[in-house]
């Protein structure tokens, strides 16, 4: 099987460039403008992310065959940054919860007030750290015969667990961190809008806000164990060797000095057990023989990564600005999540978290993913892969693998405790290039770059077929709202755009045709899953179609999060998902129709879709060559 190892990643510094869409404003005027420009990592290093006998195009990057991000509810631009409060004193319980009263690591969120008193946070700047001096973080299951190493970890995160409550180095209070930007905890009163929360997830914010805590935290275990060299371990779950849970965070659980170890794990996932990314529940996610599991899980790679993460837009997420929220009184609009988040990221909490926990605990609620010491290793691989994703626009020259260069993104920010508990404020700006934060990721192979899922030719007009054993239309009276049911499929036809059928390739390079899940309406206080199907052809159950098959273009899923005010329990977003590619594979550009069934897997009683349709989105607009 090919396998590709990045290990060159761009080192960028920053500047302001203009570009259209949501990513871009037409001037900047604070004075911390910057821009990214990137260069190789160095100069010995430039390994060739493809095979030179794939082959892989570079279209095949461009235009998505499982194109899955939210596009719901872009805002205007005319916003200001994200702001976390300066006083630890503005901040709430935590909200959201299913089952509050049995929400066993309690809802206090907040974080200490400061040792000496100074609640003001502080700028922050990074030590300077030499080039071969740098942390690195290796793969977790490669490290399960490094005793040494696993010693050194369950140190530091012991020595965190016996401080006390009030003190911000503590493994509550770090843990903490995570339920008080994603359940509630903060709202926007420096930029006015006391009375709309923050959410770090399902926009912009979510990869460079967990990047931030990853490196406290980091830093914080190293001034513990007095050894700043000491880096995080990842979880390597993006290569078949790495697909099950790391040895290293079982070890002996009978140990009570084994600080690594969290019982609140889903033990019918423990190893030998291998990663799921799709997993729902027991009860709609059969277990797969390893060799057709891992298939599975590098074909969704491909779409979160390639497919689906072509642009900065699909990838990072879209727009979160301070005072722009949905004004209805029942319902939050959220932004989009970025691909990787969309998929793997959620899929790991849920497949993790103890599904006989009232609120899934830990990893899978918002409020208690922190506890687990999982978590960060997880996020270590999230946050491996945004490097991974701006070296393959560096390396295959694509457009669009570059961070967001909006004033609102890069001028975002979060406040922590750093390594000396000085309450720092700190930027999106600062977070685009791990060498300056003074870390790196020791290489891995890639596998899930050539793994395209296969398409063949229909042998019959799968839509035409549908039309005549019944199947409705969208545009037809009362078929909207569509109103789902677990283990209910729904099929619907939805007409094409004269603009989509016979494109050239010239053409389709420009535009992707997408579907187009309008106002997705749905509880933020459960875990909700259903897989997208598009033009299935019967030959098999479509509740058995996995992401191996082309015909499988994405899934909707959400994590149990924090709505905001208590009666504000509904989310509202969209979901688009790219079918350029399955439909010039199956020989189906000239369609009339496409027939969308939706699988309704776990959570989905009662999410409500008022609309669906085709939407002909423009590709990432030239320039920004590296």
């Amino acid at each position: 099987m090919a396998s590709l190892t990045f290990s060159s990643l761009p080192t960028c510094t920053t500047t302001t460039t203009n570009k259209p869409f949501l990513f871009s404003k037409t001037s900047f005027t604070h004075s911390n403008q910057f821009k990214v420009s990137c260069t190789a990592a160095d100069n010995n290093e430039n390994p060739d992310i493809l095979p030179k006998s794939s082959s892989f195009e570079r279209r095949n990057l461009l235009l998505g065959l499982g194109g899955l991000y939210g596009a719901a509810n872009i805002p205007s631009a005319f916003g200001e940054p994200i702001t976390a409060p300066n006083s630890a004193t503005s901040c709430a319980e935590a909200s959201g919860l299913k089952n509050p009263r049995e929400a066993i690591r309690g809802l206090s969120c907040c974080p200490p007030l400061p040792l000496d008193g100074n609640d003001v946070p502080k700028p922050y700047t990074f030590p300077t750290v030499a080039f071969d001096k740098l942390r690195v973080r290796k793969p977790a299951h490669l490290l399960v015969e490094d005793t040494a190493y696993i010693k050194q970890f369950n140190t530091a995160i012991q020595k965190m667990k016996d401080l006390p409550d009030n003190d911000p180095h503590s493994w509550k209070n770090q843990a903490k961190i995570h339920c008080a930007y994603c359940n509630g905890g903060y709202t926007q009163v420096e930029t006015g809008h006391p009375e709309l929360t923050i959410q770090v997830h399902n926009s912009w914010l979510f990869l460079p806000f967990h990047r931030w805590y990853l490196y406290f935290l980091e830093k914080i275990m190293g001034k513990v164990l007095e050894d700043e060299s000491f880096a995080l371990p990842y979880w390597n779950w993006d290569n078949p060797a790495g697909m099950m849970l790391p040895a290293m965070y079982e070890g002996n659980i009978k140990d009570p000095k084994n600080a690594i170890y969290d019982a609140l794990r889903e033990p019918s996932h423990l190893p030998p057990a291998i990663f799921d990314f799709n997993y729902a529940n027991k009860e709609t996610s059969p277990v797969l023989p390893d060799d057709e599991q891992k298939n599975v899980n590098l074909a969704l790679m491909y779409r979160q990564m390639i497919s689906s993460g072509s642009s900065t837009l699909t990838f990072m997420g879209g727009q979160a600005r301070a005072g722009l929220d949905s004004k209805d009184e029942r319902v939050r609009s959220l932004s989009l999540g970025g691909s990787l988040e969309n998929g793997v990221h959620t899929g790991a909490h849920r497949w993790v978290g103890n599904s006989r926990m009232p609120n899934g605990e830990d990893m899978g609620n918002f409020y208690s993913a922190g506890f687990d010491p999982l978590f960060y290793g997880h996020h270590a691989n999230v946050d491996r892969m945004w490097n991974v994703w701006k070296a393959m626009g560096k390396q295959l020259r694509l457009d669009g693998h570059i961070d967001p260069v909006d004033e609102d993104w890069l001028n975002a920010s979060y406040v922590f405790y750093d390594e000396n508990r000085v309450r720092v404020r700190v930027y999106n700006k600062d977070s685009v290039h791990t060498p300056t934060m003074g870390y790196k990721y020791e290489s891995s192979e890639t596998p899930w770059v050539t793994r395209k899922p296969l398409a063949r030719p229909r042998e019959e007009n799968v839509a035409v077929k549908a039309a005549n054993d019944g199947v409705k239309n969208v545009s037809d009276e009362g078929v909207l709202p569509l109103t789902l049911e677990d283990g209910k499929l729904v099929r619907v036809l939805v007409s094409r755009p004269i603009e989509a059928k016979n494109r050239s390739p010239e053409d389709k390079k420009k535009t992707n045709e997408m579907l187009s899940l309008n106002n997705i309406y749905y509880s933020c206080q459960k875990f909700i899953r259903f897989n997208v199907i598009v033009n299935d052809t019967g030959k098999k159950p479509a509740k058995d179609i996995t992401a191996a098959q082309a015909e499988f273009v994405g899934s909707f899923a959400q994590l149990p999060h924090n709505a905001g005010e208590e009666d504000k329990m509904l989310m509202k977003t969209d979901e688009l998902f790219g079918i350029t590619e399955l439909m010039e594979d199956t020989k189906a550009e000239g369609d009339d129709f496409i027939l969308v069934t939706i699988v309704p897997k776990v959570g989905c009683t009662g999410v409500k879709i008022t609309g669906i349709d085709i939407q002909m989105v423009d590709a990432e607009p030239a320039g920004y060559k590296f």
